[in-house]
């Protein structure tokens, strides 16, 4: 395979390795998972015996090379089923063990477990070279962090499936035969599983064939640093997994006596723990990264071993208490540090290149053996070490946790240094762990992802647009240039929902407006002036003399949103010149975002046109309250008027009258003191203007009201003489007078300029 399978080939590929996956877990589970262990200590096996047993599931890994020297003569799939083949096989010595115990000869089924279980490690070290690659080719594509985890998955389920009839079968006291038939069922299913791997399409192989030393490879890997700082990072790592999740048996065997029956039920809390995990990076990793949740996961780690260490003695002789505890450990060491080597396997293939995966693949794996078989066998030696002299198990494994909490503590302060490759932050990635909302985002993209059906896509997209998530911005951008109208626009109210847009999501807007006028473009000129795209400037310009007139009016109100003043002298001539209603109210719209006194005029203007429509009026008026900035308090006047226009005299009397009496109630103590000419001034202007409103209002005559305004101190706020000049013109315009709302504006603004000079004085 040569080249990047289709994705009908690629979907066949995995289903064949998925049921490869299923056998090769259940394999692994009769022959080397806690049965094993559990089966030398029924043996009487030490401590010793036990940590260089389990570290042959390491030393397996040494066997890489030579594996790599079998793939380079044969096929990577010929290597890989062989070895998986007949590393079933060579258990069939451990099979014989029990046998050899009822003959009186222990120490020959000692013999036959050590063996077959190193044969099975040989054979498993130099298929697995194939691992990596198969995993690489299979996992091809935008959901490969995804792909990767979905193996776990399946992995943990089998492997938790496996140990409740592990469990079931061994009971309390199980005779030695029973062994036996349960390892001669994990040979069957490694046959089974090595005859399954080969039906998978061969991986490709190194370009160039050129034989490139493992030395050479090792050292330049190794030069470089972030690399570095993630193999060291992995080894302590594994190296804690392997000590922990090996010898956790142990302690639930010697420290708890509780028996083998029990300890396998412990393992299927641990095989849940596996899955669970495997369940949250499926969800999680194509959308936060890797880097975040290897981090995290040797936090729970770290905090999962810390009671081993504060434990009382009497907790091991509640036997309540006592399961409830192993439950929790087996669970939390298998949840942290298996979902830990998973997830950093997943970092690994995105930090290295595709061109080199095999040889730095040995790299990585004889890193795991190093510190998986290293801390298992030191382990071992050590516990043996405390009971000869004289330390009790319970106090022996206490330092053991506490040896491990150590090394757990060091590899998450160095975590904080490795390469993000695209992940999120910590912190960011927390916050979408922990928010609803972004899981709820997750779950609609991965089912967006999933979907075939049109009707189901536009029903997520609406979905994404009422649950907004910036980790949607990727699969929205896929969908925004969807040839299908409904998608594409959808997906753009997706987008226009976000805090936030990303460059990418910029470009696609921008390319959105240039390429689609009269379907979505309106909606991505719209969501660029809402996210102060300044980049669009250019292009919106000339967008705001479009012939798609929604384009046009959403481009002026964009460009006044990102404060292009230099452009609203256009705007204006737009604005008046344009006969479209919607474009024209669109216009007014941005003249109002701008809130220039300099449009007051223009704005009045469209008013004297003959019998402007009743919705034009109102956006005028609206518009000319935001220029005034009292737009908050005159909506609410403007919307009672229009549910009720015979309310015109009371309303516009009621804001004469709230402003006189709030000059009143404010300025009483002045009054009692010496008067200066200032207050004077403003005196005489309260006491009036309730007689020029009534007279503007009841019998338009504007001449009293334009005086009052005409009279307000010019430096009383920000372009004043140009309000002043507007409104007190307006007042006397005989046309103006017959428009309602104009009126009501206009005595709104004297009441709010009487406030405001109140303040200013008081």
């Amino acid at each position: 395979m040569s080249l990047q399978l289709s994705p009908y080939r690629l979907g066949k590929a995995r289903d064949v390795y998925n049921y490869f996956n299923v056998f090769n877990a259940l394999s692994w589970n009769l022959l080397v998972g806690s049965i094993i262990t559990l089966f030398a200590m029924r043996l009487g096996a030490n401590s010793t015996y036990i940590g260089l047993i389990n570290a042959l599931v390491y030393v397996s890994y040494f066997f890489l090379p030579l594996g790599k020297v079998l793939a380079r003569r044969f096929s990577i799939i010929g290597v890989y089923g062989f070895a998986w083949t007949w590393r079933a096989i060579c258990m069939l010595l451990v099979v014989a063990a029990p046998f050899a115990e009822y003959a009186g000869r222990r120490d020959v089924a000692l013999l036959f477990t050590m063996l077959g279980a190193f044969a099975f490690h040989f054979f498993r070290g130099v298929g697995m070279i194939a691992n990596n690659p198969v995993l690489s080719a299979l996992a091809a594509g935008p959901d490969r962090g995804s792909y990767l985890t979905q193996v776990q998955i399946v992995n943990s389920a089998v492997t938790m499936f496996g140990s409740f009839l592990v469990a079931m079968a061994l009971g309390r006291e199980p005779p030695i035969y029973l062994y036996s038939i349960l390892l001669g069922s994990g040979v069957v299913c490694g046959v089974v599983s090595g005859t399954l791997i080969k039906k998978v399409p061969e991986p490709p192989g190194e370009e160039g064939g050129e034989k490139i030393r493992l030395i050479a490879v090792f050292r330049e890997a190794l030069s470089q640093s972030g690399l570095r700082l993630f193999m060291l990072i992995f080894f302590l790592v594994a190296m804690v997994s392997g000590v922990t999740r090996a010898f956790v048996v142990v302690y639930a065997r010697e420290v708890f006596a509780h028996n083998d029956g029990m300890v396998s039920l412990y393992a299927v809390f641990g095989g849940l723990g596996y899955l669970m995990i495997g369940l949250c990076i499926k969800f999680l990793v194509d959308r936060i990264g890797a880097k975040p949740i290897f981090i995290v996961c040797v936090i729970i780690g770290l905090a999962s071993m810390i009671p081993t260490v504060f434990l009382p003695r009497a907790a091991i002789d509640n036997m309540t208490t006592a399961i409830l505890f192993l439950s929790f450990l087996f669970f939390m060491l298998n949840f942290a540090f298996l979902g830990s080597e998973g997830i950093a396997q997943t970092y690994f293939l995105g930090l290295i290149p595709r061109e080199k995966m095999l040889d730095l693949g040995i790299l990585y794996f004889l890193i795991f053996g190093v510190a998986g078989a290293g801390g298992s066998f030191f382990a071992g030696i050590l516990l043996d070490l405390f009971s000869g002299a004289g330390i009790s198990p319970f106090m022996s494994f206490k330092i053991l946790f506490a040896i491990q909490i150590v090394f757990t503590a060091i590899a998450l302060l160095l975590q904080k240094k490795l390469t993000p490759l695209g992940s999120l932050p910590l912190k960011g990635a927390l916050e979408v762990i922990f928010s609803f909302r972004d899981l709820k985002a997750i779950s609609l993209l991965d089912r967006l992802n999933k979907t075939q059906d049109s009707r189901e896509e536009e029903l997520l997209l609406g979905a994404l647009h009422d649950t907004p998530s910036q980790l949607a911005i990727t699969g929205l951008l896929e969908r925004a240039r969807s040839p299908r109208l409904v998608t594409r626009l959808e997906s753009i109210r997706a987008l226009e929902t976000l805090k936030t847009l990303s460059e990418d999501a910029e470009k696609t807007l921008i390319n959105d407006i240039i390429n689609n006028p009269f379907t979505t473009a309106y909606i991505s000129a719209r969501i660029l002036g809402n996210h102060q795209c300044f980049a669009a400037v250019p292009l919106l310009r000339e967008l705001a003399f479009s012939t798609d007139y929604m384009l046009a009016g959403e481009a002026v109100i964009a460009l006044a949103k990102l404060r292009d003043e230099a452009f609203r002298p256009r705007i204006e001539q737009i604005t008046f010149e344009t006969d479209n209603p919607r474009l024209k109210i669109m216009g007014v719209e941005a003249l109002g975002i701008y809130r220039s006194p300099n449009s007051l005029s223009l704005l009045m203007d469209i008013l004297r046109v003959a019998d402007p429509p009743p919705y034009l009026r109102d956006e005028v008026v609206l518009a000319m309250s935001a220029i005034l900035d009292t737009q908050n308090q005159f909506y609410s006047i403007l919307i009672r008027y229009l549910a009720d226009p015979d309310l015109l005299v009371t309303l516009a009397m009621d804001e004469a009258e709230s402003a006189f009496e709030f000059y009143h109630s404010n300025m009483r103590e002045r009054r009692r003191g010496r008067k200066n000419p200032e207050q004077a001034h403003i005196a005489r202007h309260a006491k009036n203007i309730q007689a020029a409103a009534s007279a503007f209002i009841r019998d338009k005559n504007g001449v009293p009201l334009s005086r009052w305004i005409l009279e307000l101190p010019d430096n009383l706020c920000q372009g004043q003489s140009i309000e002043q000049t507007v409104f007190s013109e307006a007042a006397l315009d005989d046309e103006l007078s017959t428009l309602n709302r104009l009126r009501l504006l206009i005595v709104h603004w004297a009441a709010y300029q009487l406030r405001a000079w109140t303040k200013k004085l008081k």
